[in-house]
């Protein structure tokens, strides 16, 4: 135990007098450490930073961040107290060194997810409009084609589920899966619907195509519908808060102008 203390505490200085250059150090490690990240880690990247973003230099980050908080916990709480070194409380601080390393790990994935979470209200709105714009589309190019077209005006969110929808489509994918995966990424109102949809107008004849897409264009519409009602109301409810806070407030200060000068009069 006293000679992986010492190598954690050489690796440590190694680092911070760059005598180890430790992006190489990381790059080594990659191989193994890359089953450390999770499936849908990359599509969370993007959906919050855009596809501008490097992968992988996120990715040796949070490495770093990682074994970093292992070295410094696995010193603190090996040099501290007594110093003893009993193999049970080296053992146990070196679980406790693993579970901080862990946990900082997982960071960054968890703000990732909740960013995500907290920004499936703002797709439900959106996705009606996107559809409708991919609906112009459809009507001159076949689904795969114009939904590869409508990528680059697509809000930002939504670019990676659907470059990911187009990439299984055109590797041979003619099932309803990439539809059904890019609606499973995107969980809001009425998104497998739509996507089931929009996968039946690539089938049959043109005839039948026209009809779905009558039905599809009126679908749409619906959402449009909906989502606008649901920004109005959220719009009225912001006004009725903020009318309530300002009346509350005047009635406040009312009561403490009425306050301060009925002590004035008794004070007379």
């Amino acid at each position: 135990m006293e000679v992986l203390l010492v190598g954690v505490i050489i690796l440590f200085v190694l680092f911070y007098n760059k005598t180890v250059d430790k992006e190489k150090f990381i790059t080594d490690m990659e191989p193994f450490t890359s089953k450390l990240i999770e499936d849908d880690y990359e599509f969370l990247v993007y959906a919050k930073y855009g596809e501008d973003v490097d992968i992988k230099v996120l990715a040796r980050q949070r490495m770093l961040i990682a074994l970093v908080a292992f070295a410094i916990a696995f010193v603190l709480f090996n040099t501290s107290g007594a110093g003893t070194t009993d193999f049970g409380k080296v053992l146990l601080n070196t679980v406790f060194s693993i579970v901080i390393a862990v946990l900082l790990f997982k960071n960054q994935y968890f703000s990732l997810k909740k960013f995500y979470k907290a920004h499936l209200h703002e797709i439900d709105i959106m996705l009606p409009y996107y559809l409708k714009s991919l609906e112009i589309l459809v009507q001159h190019y076949t689904v795969p084609v114009a939904i590869g077209k409508s990528i680059d005006d697509a809000p930002d969110i939504f670019k990676p589920g659907l470059r990911q929808m187009v990439e299984k489509i055109n590797a041979g994918d003619a099932s309803i899966d990439p539809y059904m995966d890019f609606a499973n990424l995107y969980p809001v109102r009425d998104s497998m619907r739509m996507m089931r949809l929009l996968y039946r107008l690539g089938l049959g004849s043109q005839e039948k195509k026209q009809e779905r897409l009558m039905m599809f264009s009126r679908t749409v519409s619906n959402l449009q519908n909906k989502a606008r009602e649901t920004k109005y109301k959220e719009r009225l409810n912001h006004m009725e808060n903020q009318t309530m806070i300002m009346l509350v407030t005047t009635g406040l200060g009312v009561m403490m102008i009425i306050l301060i000068s009925m002590l004035s009069m008794f004070q007379m």
